[in-house]
Parts: structure tokens; C-alpha cells; sequence
């Protein structure tokens, strides 16, 4: 009977450190996300000679706000690329050390896969209104090619994207509130009188 407790202890053991090690498998996908960013950086240089072309061949502001705008969406993009890459492996796969160091961005104090969700789902929302911009400015064009249809389901995506940001903000809150009960509170019980 021990034999067999010692044999099951050791499988359990055993299992438990792949399960642990499985995190790892996650790596490779945060590596291949860098290397997407290093690409995405020619279509950002791309966008930008295109915009000095067009201030030198003396366009519209129209269409020099929308290059601009261009470049505004393809930083963002790379900032939720960051964020999901350094965030997610720091989170799921293996802590980064970086806790002392000078340059330490700000927004991955207190990171946990809540907070990360939530960043995301902003940064999802603020590019999708970037991308509404981007069709408000130029509207009377769009409208002209591809009606107004198009119009209102971007600007029902972006208000879905806004509503989704919120109600995982709120989700969070909640469950943190649960977690941490208020001080001078050990039990978490409010006092009812």
C-alpha cells in the first residue's frame, strides 16, 4: 500500500511539474509577436514617407489629417502588440525582472491578467475610434462610395468595444473589492445599523 501512495505521489509530482512547465509553450507566440512589431515598423516608415510626399505635392488637409491619423493608428496597434507581449509573458509565462529598473513603463505597475484585459479592451476601443475618426474626416467620400451603412456598424463596433472596456473595468472592481476587504474591516462584512 505505501508502494503504491509512493508511486502515485511521485506521477502526481511528476504531472504537476509539465503542467508548470507548460507555460513555457506560450513563449515562442510572445517572440513571434516582436518580430511581427519589427515588421509592422515598414508599414509605419511606409505611411510616413507617403505622408512627406503628399505635404510636399501640396495635398489637401484632408488627406494630409488622414495620413497623420494613419500613423496614430499604426502606433497604437504597436502599443497593444507591446502590451500583450510583455504583459502576457510576464503574467502567464515567467516574471520579468524589472523592478528596479529606471525605465520601468508605468502601466506595468500592479499588472495581473485583469488589469492586462482591461488595458487591452481600452486600447481596442481607442483605436477603433481612431478608425472612426479616420471615417468621420473623409465622410462625405466614404458616404459617396459605400453609403452610410458602413458608417453605423463601425460606430456600433466602436460602442461595443467602449461598453465591453467598461463592464470588464466594473468586473474587476468588483472582484478586487471582494478580495480586499475595506479597512477597519477584517471579516469584509459591512456594519448594518
Amino acid at each position: 500500500m505505501a508502494r503504491k501512495i509512493k508511486a502515485f505521489g511521485w506521477f502526481e509530482n511528476t504531472f504537476e511539474g509539465i503542467i508548470f512547465w507548460s507555460r513555457w509553450v506560450q513563449a515562442p507566440l510572445y517572440g513571434g509577436l516582436i518580430i511581427g512589431a519589427v515588421l509592422y515598423l515598414f508599414t509605419f516608415f511606409t505611411e510616413l514617407a507617403h505622408l512627406y510626399h503628399q505635404v510636399l505635392g501640396g495635398e489637401t488637409e484632408t488627406k494630409v489629417m488622414l495620413s497623420v491619423l494613419s500613423l496614430v493608428d499604426i502606433s497604437m496597434v504597436m502599443n497593444l502588440v507591446i502590451m500583450v507581449s510583455i504583459g502576457g509573458y510576464s503574467i502567464f509565462t515567467s516574471k520579468i525582472d524589472v523592478e528596479m529598473h529606471e525605465d520601468k513603463p508605468l502601466w506595468l505597475e500592479g499588472l495581473d491578467a485583469g488589469m492586462l484585459k482591461i488595458k487591452l479592451a481600452t486600447s481596442l476601443a481607442s483605436i477603433s475610434g481612431v478608425q472612426l475618426l479616420k471615417k468621420f474626416v473623409d465622410y462625405r467620400d466614404i458616404a459617396a462610395v459605400e453609403g452610410n451603412e458602413g458608417i453605423y456598424v463601425e460606430i456600433v463596433i466602436h460602442m461595443v468595444f467602449i461598453a465591453s472596456a467598461l463592464l470588464l473595468s466594473v468586473t474587476e472592481k468588483t472582484i478586487h473589492s471582494y478580495a480586499h476587504p475595506a479597512a477597519g474591516d477584517a471579516h469584509g462584512d459591512t456594519e448594518q445599523h
